[in-house]
């Protein structure tokens, strides 16, 4: 709901023009208006106030054509805003943001609620490719200039030296206040042939849309959590997310540290193709940085990575080279912008890793919203395949381990609503069918006609990373599978496993059933025990996968 209810007022009263930018729709219907030839007339009328506009559109939902408030309920306003992104799309355009505002009228509801007007903003050329936009999770030590470094990358200012570009990816009150992020955040940029396209200000949603629709080729991040406290936050960045690369920071004046050594082992046990940057070279002299690099250097053999300095063998190098087993190295400066560029045509030209686009269509919800109008909103990355508006979907499992229809309403991409999505693209899935609450983090989206088993226990080969004593039978850490994030009880094959010990073990969910798939990677952690593993065997012991 925009608060700004002028947007809407100014929209009616600049009215529908002949050769203006404006248009009025009470509301759009698939049966009526994607009928054939209505929906190539209104394609051509859209494509018309697009280029009226000098490629930008406003079309306003809900109203006469005359201009007064109408109102229609929720899924009417939904249906409209698949039927508006349809057209856009034949029309070579796409809806770029969407204001919508509750009001009293013919479209209040059975329950008395109010209707749904809205201010959809349609712009000129296509929403990117998926192969052109790779996602990148961001790890490293408390203060090592990890968010710092990101703020720098999308916005190209020079930091402060008091991690002043950190705050453009700080999203709550009390983050900005302790210089310390406690949750995930986003921040997106892009290159075109002429260069790199940066956000001027990220608080700006209306800022990311732009990137995405300027950009040729997109980059996003997902900015994690450096502080010990939050290492949950951090692994459920890195375990929770489709993402392409890994991008480990370590401040030139600290060195690595144990929590360094943490952030690596969970990059590369994901095997997720990794650069290290190490920060803050503006505050050490050279010999430092030779000596960060080679302690870096040296991090990396002891886990049978092969180190590869961009500073010595060159960006092309990196490019070429970069998979879970080589780790390009470079150094840089937020302050100096020194390293930065490098790092620009690194990113610019890394290949998508992420996928398979084809196949069927999955997506692990990471986070959810309720949105007025909207109703049910679940955010995630597409693990596989490709989802369209209309679709109807599996959400779960639920707590008994069933599943609910559920039907996608509309999806949205970096504030831009789109047709579809595939895999790689963090999106917000608005789901018709479900209540808000009903939604919960680590369940997932399927195509309805699957035939999913949720399961309570798994087995896998798991490595101990670090542990005080030994995980005997019964041990409980919480597993991070995908963005299941849930206490387990570990029962080694062996009766126990050691620090460093490789071993198999059945793994089972305390408290409710969840959808694991063999083959998938997971980070369980304890206190200071800390492992991986991969699911090698999904068949429920009883058969029932309860």
């Amino acid at each position: 709901m925009s608060p700004d209810r002028a947007a809407l007022q100014r929209a009616i009263e600049r009215g529908e023009e002949e050769g203006g930018n404006v248009e009025f729709k009470e509301r759009l219907t698939k049966d009526l208006h994607l009928a054939e030839g209505r929906r190539e007339s209104l394609a051509a009328q859209l494509r018309h106030r697009v280029l009226s506009g000098d490629g930008e559109a406003t079309y306003v939902v809900g109203v006469t054509d005359d201009g007064g408030i109408a109102g229609i309920d929720p899924e009417a306003f939904s249906e409209s805003m698949d039927v508006l992104s349809l057209l856009a799309d034949e029309a070579g355009s796409h809806i770029e943001n969407v204001d919508t505002w509750g009001v009293d009228g013919p479209g209040s509801d059975v329950d008395g609620e109010g209707g749904i007007v809205g201010v959809a903003t349609v712009r000129e050329g296509a929403v990117l490719d998926d192969d052109e936009h790779i996602v990148v999770g961001t790890a490293g030590h408390v203060d090592h200039g990890k968010s710092t470094l990101v703020g720098s990358l999308v916005t190209g200012q020079a930091d402060d030296g008091e991690g002043g570009t950190r705050s453009y990816l700080d999203v709550q009150p009390h983050e900005v206040e302790r210089g310390l992020s406690a949750d995930l955040s986003y921040g997106v940029y892009g290159f075109t042939d002429d260069g790199p396209v940066r956000m001027d200000n990220p608080h700006r949603k209306g800022d990311r849309a732009r990137v995405v629709e300027e950009a040729d080729r997109l980059v996003s991040f997902v900015d994690t959590v450096g502080h010990e406290p939050w290492l949950r936050t951090t692994i459920r960045g890195l375990v929770g997310q489709k993402l392409d690369y890994g991008l480990l920071t370590v401040a030139a004046d600290d060195g690595p540290t144990k929590t360094t050594r943490e952030h690596l082992g969970i990059l590369l046990a994901t095997e997720l193709p990794t650069v290290v940057a190490i920060t803050k070279a503006d505050i050490v002299d050279d010999e430092r940085i030779d000596e960060v690099e080679r302690e870096v250097e040296r991090l990396l053999r002891e886990v049978d990575k092969t180190p590869l300095s961009v500073d010595r063998h060159g960006v092309e190098a990196a490019v070429e080279e970069i998979d879970d087993t080589v780790v390009p190295i470079l150094a840089t400066s937020a302050v100096t912008k020194a390293g930065l560029d490098d790092l620009d045509e690194l990113l610019e030209r890394l290949p998508k890793t992420a996928g398979p686009a084809d196949g069927e269509f999955s997506m692990y919800v990471d986070r959810t919203y309720n949105v007025t109008g909207v109703g049910a909103v679940a955010s995630g990355t597409v693990k596989s395949g490709r989802v369209e508006a209309g679709d109807e979907l599996l959400l779960g499992p639920m707590a008994d381990g069933g599943f609910r229809e559920v039907e996608v309403r509309s999806i949205e991409m970096h504030y831009h609503r789109v047709d579809e999505a595939r895999a790689g693209r963090i999106v917000g899935i608005a789901l018709k069918g479900v209540r808000e609450p009903e939604v919960e983090r680590g369940m997932v989206l399927l195509p309805r006609e699957s035939n999913p088993t949720p399961v309570r226990e798994f087995e896998a080969e798991v490595m101990v990373l670090n542990h005080p004593t030994r995980i005997g039978d019964g041990y409980e850490p919480v597993v991070h599978l995908e963005t299941i994030s849930e206490a387990a009880t570990f029962h080694p094959e062996e009766g126990r496993l050691l620090p460093g010990d490789t071993g198999h073990a059945t793994v089972r969910f305390k408290f409710r059933p969840y959808l694991v798939e063999e083959g998938q990677r997971f980070v369980f952690r304890e206190g200071r025990s800390k492992g991986v593993g991969t699911v090698r065997d999904v068949t429920p012991a009883d058969g029932s996968g309860r």
